[in-house]
């Protein structure tokens, strides 16, 4: 792998994860052809919080997961997923593979593209909502010394 995949595999993974299944079956609805090497399961991890943000660790809670591997050729693609959406898990683990290989450009344009962009629009909402909400304080002087 070159150091330009490893730079951005973090991102389009986390960028597949995140993204609504549904929608991600629409923009890939036919899989290439592969080899499971792990099949969609379905588990839970332990997710840490901080204490203020950057103090101590504690344990927060569980969350459910799916995980899946799949080779394409010589190449093997990952995918963990919140929730229990098998599909999710080997569609997201299939198009890492495709990510780290030839194919890459075509998946990026079509798909990942598309992704990053519906993702920039949710969070430019979640925004807009918020700030509307936004209240202002200040203090006025009060008259006695």
């Amino acid at each position: 792998m070159s150091r330009t995949t490893n730079e951005y595999r973090s991102g389009w993974m986390s960028l597949l994860a995140k993204a609504p299944p549904a929608r991600l079956a629409a923009l890939a609805p036919d899989l290439p052809a592969h080899e499971v090497l792990r099949a969609p399961e379905i588990g839970a991890i332990m997710l840490e919080g901080r204490i203020g943000g950057t103090g101590g660790r504690f344990n927060l809670g569980e969350m459910t997961v799916t995980r899946c591997s799949v080779r394409i050729g010589e190449t093997v693609g990952h995918a963990c997923v919140q929730g229990r959406d098998k599909d999710h898990a080997r569609r997201a683990a299939v198009l890492d593979a495709l990510m780290q290989g030839e194919g890459a450009t075509r998946v990026d344009a079509d798909i990942l593209t598309p992704l990053r962009e519906e993702a920039q629009a949710l969070r430019n909402a979640r925004a807009e909502k918020a700030a509307a909400t936004r209240v202002e304080f200040f203090t006025m002087m009060r008259g006695e010394d």
